[in-house]
């Protein structure tokens, strides 16, 4: 849930950018109060066109040394898996607090450094998992949070896409990488936002394939995740989807959460709130619709600042990263016996 807002101290905060994709421009996008300082990226192309939108004041590089000598107070890094975890190692050597994009790195091991590097160091680093922050799933946690549907009982979901021509050639498709294939890529979404209402988990089974594309990674995954008391959340993540979805239910004692789309390809985002009546029988029906728009990537990012300004341990953070690989390890490694190319996902770790 966000945070009931506070009202930091009045501060404008320096940023900088590294990976000036789709994503770092989402995310240049919610910087609306804050300037960015520093545009890096391998290709100089995007990184001039980031730090042309970003101002006079940014200056564009193909080498973090930009970003780590800046006087940026925080940096917002979305680089290829692979790369997140050492990026945001030399950014926290650095001083500087970060916003690292999902999976956060690709083995629980990498999170452990990190974990240690923040806390010595006295850093912020928050994990970028946006989905918390889409209207319905925040809706979906209040509901949730004042009791009415009762005690959660299990969750079930399925996110997916179809893949695109040329997609088992893309950075994604490389074990070196990514780490992985669907699980770690849109997976870690569902096991993430699962863990905020049933985890910490004590039970995980499952396995990741490859049924369709020609790539040494993953295109689909299967989980049944159990927690202490016994709750289940059963996830499938595919890109054998063919049309695009996103569906998170949440079942509890006295009524169920639907949440479906995340708007663009996969459809209006919406929440269907059944609420059991005495009587049972068909349910009382609540439908929330949020047509305007995907606010996640601004909501994220403004708390990111508030975990700056009141120096605040920002959740998700590393912890919660941790616990999402540590899932996706356990699926790699149930895996290997069947499918080998999930071994050289799993070598990175």
């Amino acid at each position: 849930m966000i945070h009931p807002h506070t009202e930091p101290p009045a501060q404008q905060l320096r940023f900088a950018i590294i990976g000036c994709g789709l994503i770092g421009n989402k995310r240049l996008q919610s910087l609306r109060n804050h300037s960015v300082v520093a545009a890096c990226d391998l290709a100089w192309d995007r990184a001039a066109d980031l730090a042309a939108r970003a101002g006079s004041q940014c200056v564009p590089a193909t080498s973090s040394d930009a970003v780590l000598t800046s006087d940026a107070d925080a940096v917002i890094i979305s680089a290829t898996n692979a790369a997140l975890a050492p990026l945001t190692a030399e950014c926290i050597r650095h001083g500087k607090h970060v916003l690292v994009e999902k999976p956060v790195g690709i083995s629980t091991a990498e999170i452990d450094e990190l974990l240690k590097l923040a806390e010595d160091h006295r850093t912020l680093v928050r994990a970028g998992y946006n989905h918390r922050y889409h209207p319905a799933i925040q809706k979906a946690r209040q509901i949730f949070e004042s009791g009415i549907i009762g005690e959660l009982m299990f969750i079930r979901a399925r996110y997916g896409h179809g893949g695109r021509i040329g997609y088992d050639r893309e950075w994604r498709a490389d074990p070196a990488q990514s780490g992985g294939g669907e699980l770690i890529d849109q997976g870690v979404h569902l096991i993430d936002l699962a863990g905020w209402f049933l985890g910490p988990w004590t039970s995980v089974d499952g396995h990741a394939t490859t049924y369709f594309w020609q790539m040494p990674v993953d295109d689909n995954a299967f989980l049944s995740l159990r927690n202490a008391a016994g709750n289940t959340a059963w996830l499938h993540v595919s890109c054998t989807e063919w049309k695009n979805l996103f569906s998170f239910e949440i079942y509890g004692k006295h009524g169920k959460l639907h949440i479906e789309g995340l708007g663009g390809s996969y459809g209006v985002e919406r929440l269907y709130h059944y609420q059991m009546l005495p009587a049972m029988g068909p349910p009382d029906t609540i439908i929330y619709e949020y047509p305007r728009g995907d606010e996640s990537w601004r909501l994220e990012t403004a708390e990111f600042v508030d975990d700056i300004l009141l120096n605040r341990t920002p959740t998700p953070g590393l912890q919660e990263a941790r616990a999402t690989l540590a899932v996706v390890e356990e699926i790699y490694r149930k895996s290997m016996p069947s499918s080998n190319h999930l071994r050289a996902a799993l070598a990175n770790s």
